[in-house]
């Protein structure tokens, strides 16, 4: 038990300074890569608790794909950082609004647990015992039933973040040349090949 305990508080102090660091680094290639030391300590802290099934999904969606992805986003758009920190005093009240919305959003969740300290029970589904079901079958059971609507609305959210990733990589810039597909399509053979009879011995 206290080497369990010794690995948890291991695994939540490395997630809590590594979230610290995606904030507080200037440079966003390692902030990525913080994102990802977390994600990886998260996944120990959910086989701690025996939610294997969420770990393995941890590393392989969010590490494998969507920390990684980010990363390659954030190489290919080659945002020029120093001039939006220009720009940050003209954000900083919407962002200290946004912020104080959070901030009192935590306030009144943690609330709760003085407040209604029974609502955790209350809302807890019954957790079926370990022969009879495995971890993936018990959370499935779960988001596919009671949370299908909210399944479906976070796919939906996912779907619009892809469409933004493309929109954003797709964007004209100068000095870039693109292959444009209507007008390759319209060219003719005799706008693009010429015939043309070489003499004997002239060479071309």
């Amino acid at each position: 038990m206290v080497i369990q305990a010794l690995i948890f508080y291991l695994f939540a102090s490395i997630t809590v300074a590594s979230g610290v660091m995606v904030i507080a680094s200037r440079n966003p290639v390692h902030s990525v890569l913080y994102l990802i030391l977390a994600f990886f300590n998260a996944a120990g802290l959910f086989v701690l608790i025996g939610a294997e099934f969420l770990a393995m999904i941890l590393v392989v969606v969010y590490v494998g794909a969507v920390a990684v992805l980010f990363l390659f986003v954030v190489m290919m758009l080659d945002i020029n950082f120093v001039q939006l920190r220009e720009g940050f005093l003209q954000y900083l009240p919407i962002g200290g609004l946004i912020g104080l919305i959070l901030l009192v959003e935590l306030g009144l969740v943690f609330g709760t647990w003085v407040l209604a300290a029974d609502v955790a029970q209350i809302a807890a589904l019954p957790i079926p015992a370990v022969d009879q079901v495995t971890n993936t079958e018990a959370i499935g059971r779960v988001m596919y039933t009671k949370y299908v609507y909210l399944f479906q609305a976070s796919g939906l959210v996912l779907l619009v973040a892809m469409i933004g990733a493309i929109v954003l990589t797709l964007r004209q810039r100068e000095g870039v040349r693109k292959q444009s597909i209507a007008v390759q399509n319209a060219r003719r053979r005799e706008d693009v090949v010429a015939t043309v009879k070489v003499p004997t011995g002239g060479g071309v």
